[in-house]
Formats: structure tokens, sequence, C-alpha cells
């Protein structure tokens, strides 16, 4: 199953990098998403996927799970979605401000594309 997770980040990974090589901000802001989450696949696949009980049931459980993985995940997925939020915040005034969301336009370049 780990392999299987491994796959899915690494597809994660390169998705988000031919995301985040467009010129659109749009485009780049769902790379960065997709970036987060190949990096919170990669957080669990690392952590193990073990089966066992939660280790706050005391000392007659066979197995236990590691909770730290999940807790780093859990603060991960915090962070990623406050960044985003501020990354969306910060495009959609650019887009007002300048009317486009092509890179090249938004940092003085003219194209003729």
């Amino acid at each position: 199953m780990e392999i299987l997770m491994c796959v899915v980040a690494g597809l994660l990974f390169a998705a988000s990098v031919y995301m985040m090589l467009s010129k659109s901000l749009l485009r780049i802001i769902i790379g960065t998403g997709l970036l987060s989450h190949g990096t919170h696949l990669m957080l669990l696949s690392m952590g193990g996927l073990k089966k066992g009980a939660a280790p706050v049931l005391g000392e007659h459980a066979a197995s236990y799970v590691d909770p730290v993985p999940q807790a780093l995940i859990l603060t991960a997925i915090v962070i990623s979605f406050g960044v985003t939020a501020v990354i969306l915040v910060i495009a959609y005034r650019a887009y007002q401000e300048l009317g486009t969301d092509n890179m090249d336009q938004l940092r003085g370049i003219d194209t003729d594309d």
C-alpha cells in the first residue's frame, strides 16, 4: 500500500510542476495546492500505513499507531489552506487591478499571443 501511495504522491508532484510552469496565475495556484496534497501523501506514507489501536487506549492493545505523522499532516493541511486562501485573495486583487492573470503581462512583458 505504501508503494501505491508513493506513486500517487509522485503523480501529484508531476502534475503540480506541470501546472506551476504555465503562464496562468490560477493554474499556478492550483499547482501549489496539488504540491501540498502530494506532500501530505508523502508524509503519510513515510510514517507507515500500520493497523493498530490508538495510543490513548492504554497498555492492553497489541500494537499502537504512531500519531506524530498524522499530527504533522493535520498541521500542514491547515497551513496550506491558509496559504492558498491568501494567494487566492492576492490573485483576485491583481486581476481586479490589471484585468489579466497572464504572468508575462503581470510582469510587464509585452506578448503578441
